[in-house]
């Protein structure tokens, strides 16, 4: 029986080849967005899985009970948890810190060319926790004295081009010198924690004692931003018995901290990556929220292909009509003609699943040149589990598409086959399959607005005022330079305008924040965003001060510090002027920071954010990046002038440098350049399917009604009145579409609209553009069939007559 269900369907499918192909190729490019998703989730799934204690290991992370952010919850925990739950419970089996701060970031923002590794400070159990091997050394040693380091078997080749590396020396910046004492081999398997190195955690004795440095962590109970604890529980110890043990801690060290109420959280190693979007991450991973994204456009893009099978097999229902008489009177009934419906659906899909793995040799570099991509070292590979979700996702897409076809041919009665069939109804005088087009090129149509939308984001921000100087600035980032030796000598050239230098790059989303308080007695603190500066940062950038000065005294320990409008007026300081003068002190250590100048209010976040209070400190011992400003408009020149006084101060390093524009156009795209493309290839596709299911469907009216044309224009119809006629119901169609399309993309992108700041507005332009596009599309979609019906000759068409 399924057997020759099989036969009949294969039958069919190569008797109607048009529609077989449309109904193949719209599938098959939706299923190739929905491959890509499962290799991308297969992928980050795999992080941590060959962990055979996996099910054992948790993150140790933390909620701020008072912190009403949307981003409350932090990856990160105080250090010393660490040793208090091994000093006095005895539930664990390893305890392990981790602290970022060695070397680079391995989300590659503002890394120094010169340090050749990316990593972490460890504790020595961190190997055997994560299961790793060492090529090289003991794991028992290799992190057990200070400024020693263990390399990956590949930073081990790109750094000394050998694997015999025991006893060398590394420089990391100004950290120092670290003795390598093992390499890690090459496991072949992911982690959602991503390095190059490991250094010893018994080095931050002597750093952290450096305060330029690396800020007090491994014993400081208050510092709850830079560390990370894992931790593995015995064989029967549940998570709730360790949760307990956090609770008691959290009582007994932060009880008495009105400002500190935090709550433990616990997250299995397993629920990392894909896992929801916390602060302070400790690597790039993937969030379940680009998971829900990316899977919410594959559904959509999935249904719109489903549509088109379902509408052609309904439009091809009268061919069929007889088949279904035939065998109901032979016998068959309404179970055996939905099983046989149901398969050729099925068999159509799977042949469709074959021809997306084709499809995914031009997917792929798409998705592999995305910022994201790049980011989390994706691995796009099929694998049998994706194989075999692949195969079970195309067998359901076979039953969602065909289970309406099947369920209404086979209610169909033999006497009235013929009769009935056209007239099946869905919402009143909507017939089924306009309901199918109207729902296909809504849907086309909502996508056209969303990607027009997050275009003319990305255009506004790349554009935007940000209220300071951007062109004709390159920033240098300092490493491992003296800034006062590079501004001297930057400084004798003509081509330099000016120099300055900052702790951050503004509107890029980089700052640091310091509690502070308004009185010393204040029981509440508050977070304001802070910039080390020098006393050049002002005119260098075009900063409007509109009350006060500049720094009055160049030196650090004056305190002396700008402040926005924004700050004045959350912190109720009175007017610009009447704030200057009054004082702002440091929650942590008292100190007192004298308000000298306010400043017009700048984009010193990103613009996806409001404006929030800001202070800029006279602190050259702190900042990172040098700004130059041209004096001259020959880039080349000025390049040059700038890479030979960077090889003056310090001739053996590589100097990193980008222009201002360069700088902020690099973070806009990262924050929306990906969401723009993924959007726009969805679209594409939501519309390519769309049309052709259009075009299938108008084919099939087209050949349905020849004999009709042929009567008109033996009865004086002009080509032009066929193609009005033919096209009428069809533009009645896509009429209803927008209808329905426009009201549900305002209020779609709406919602994303109102989150960001700075903003573009859902214009009437936006609108028309898109309803333009789409009534193009349709319009040469549908043209090319009625002018093609409008040109038979009545002859051919009516000789059988």
């Amino acid at each position: 029986m399924i057997r020759n269900y099989f036969k009949v369907a294969l039958r069919n499918l190569l008797k109607n080849k048009f529609f077989s192909v449309i109904n193949i190729f719209g599938l098959a490019l939706s299923m190739s967005v929905c491959l890509i998703l499962f290799m991308l989730v297969a992928d980050q799934r795999n992080s941590d899985a060959y962990n055979t204690n996996k099910h054992r290991i948790y993150r140790i992370t933390h909620n701020m009970k008072n912190d009403g952010s949307p981003f409350s919850i932090y990856a990160t925990s105080p250090l010393p948890v660490a040793q208090k739950l091994l000093d006095e419970y005895d539930d664990l089996t390893h305890a392990v810190r981790i602290r970022k701060g060695f070397g680079n970031d391995f989300v590659q923002f503002d890394n120094d060319l010169n340090i050749p590794v990316s990593g972490f400070f460890v504790d020595p159990e961190f190997i055997d926790l994560f299961q790793y091997e060492l090529k090289s050394g003991t794991s028992t040693d290799a992190l057990s004295r200070p400024n020693s380091v263990v390399l990956k078997e590949e930073a081990a080749i790109k750094i000394f081009g050998t694997l015999d590396v025991i006893g060398n020396v590394i420089k990391v910046g100004e950290q120092g010198d670290f003795i390598v004492t093992g390499v890690l081999q090459d496991n072949k398997e992911q982690s959602h924690i991503k390095f190059d190195a490991l250094a010893s955690l018994s080095s931050l004795t002597r750093l952290e004692e450096q305060d330029s440095l690396l800020s007090s962590s491994v014993n400081n109970w208050l510092n709850r931003w830079n560390g990370y604890v894992y931790v593995q529980l015995k064989e029967n110890v549940g998570k709730a018995d360790l949760h307990e043990h956090l609770e008691a801690i959290n009582i007994e060290k932060y009880s008495e901290l009105e400002d500190y109420q935090l709550d433990f959280k616990l997250q299995a190693l397993t629920d990392i990556t894909p896992g929801p979007l916390l602060s302070n991450e400790i690597g790039p991973g993937l969030p379940l929220i680009f998971v829900y994204f990316m899977g919410g456009l594959a559904i959509l893009v999935m249904l719109s292909a489903a549509f088109n099978y379902m509408n052609l097999s309904i439009a091809r229902a009268l061919t069929r009509a007889r088949e279904v008489g035939v065998r109901k009177v032979s016998g068959a009934t309404r179970g055996h003609l939905i099983m046989q419906f149901l398969v050729e659906a099925i068999l159509l899909s799977l042949i469709a699943l074959t021809f997306s793995y084709g499809l995914l040799v031009f997917l792929k570099p798409a998705f592999s040149q995305l910022h994201f991509s790049e980011l989390l070292r994706w691995d796009l590979r099929i694998d049998n589990e994706v194989i075999l979700i692949s195969v079970i996702f195309s067998v359901l897409v076979g039953v969602l598409a065909g289970i309406i076809p099947a369920l209404t041919l086979s209610s169909l009665e033999p006497s009235k086959v013929l009769k009935q069939l056209s007239g099946i109804k869905l919402f009143s005088k909507l017939g089924l399959r306009k309901a199918l087009i109207i729902s296909q090129f809504s849907l086309s149509l909502i996508f056209i607005i969303s990607t027009t939308l997050v275009y003319n984001q990305l255009q506004l921000m790349l554009g935007a005022d940000f209220g300071f100087k951007t062109s004709g600035i390159t920033n240098v980032r300092l490493n491992d330079t003296s800034y006062e030796q590079l501004r001297t000598e930057l400084e004798k050239y003509p081509q330099v305008e000016t120099v300055s230098a900052a702790s951050h790059i503004p509107a890029s989303g980089t700052m640091s924040e310091r509690p502070i308080k308004l009185d010393l007695e204040d029981e509440d603190e508050r977070y304001i965003n802070v910039f080390s500066i020098d006393e050049n940062y002002v005119d260098a950038l075009e900063l409007k001060i509109i009350a006060g000065s500049n720094f009055k005294t160049l030196d650090s320990k004056a305190r002396e510090i700008l402040v926005n409008e924004k700050c004045v007026i959350e912190y109720k300081l009175g007017t610009p002027h009447g704030a200057l003068g009054q004082y702002i002190y440091d929650a942590d250590d008292s100190s007192t920071y004298k308000i000298v100048g306010v400043l017009r209010d700048y984009h010193h976040e990103m613009l996806v954010m409001d404006q929030s209070p800001l202070m800029l400190r006279y602190r050259p011992g702190g900042v990172n990046i040098v700004h130059v400003v041209a004096a001259t408009n020959d880039k080349e020149e000025f390049d040059r002038v700038i890479d030979k006084a960077f090889n003056e101060v310090n001739p053996g390093l590589k100097i990193d440098r980008q222009t201002m524009e360069q700088e902020l156009a690099f973070y806009y795209d990262f924050l929306f350049g990906d969401i723009s493309k993924i959007t726009g290839l969805a679209t594409v596709l939501a519309l390519v399917i769309a049309c052709l299911g259009l075009l299938g469907i108008a084919t099939y009216t087209i050949e349905t009604r020849t004999k009709e044309v042929g009567i008109r224009k033996v009865l004086g119809a002009s080509e032009k009145q066929l193609i009005l006629h033919l096209s009428k119901g069809f533009i009645y169609i896509l009429m209803i579409a927008i209808i329905i399309a426009v009201p549900l993309a305002y209020l779609i992108n709406d919602l994303w609209l109102q989150q960001i700041a700075y903003r573009v507005d859902i214009t009437i332009g936006v609108i028309l553009f898109s309803i333009a596009m789409l009534s193009i599309l349709g319009a040469i979609t549908i043209g090319s069939q009625t002018f093609r019906a409008s040109t038979i000759n009545p002859v051919d068409s009516l000789r059988s007559e």
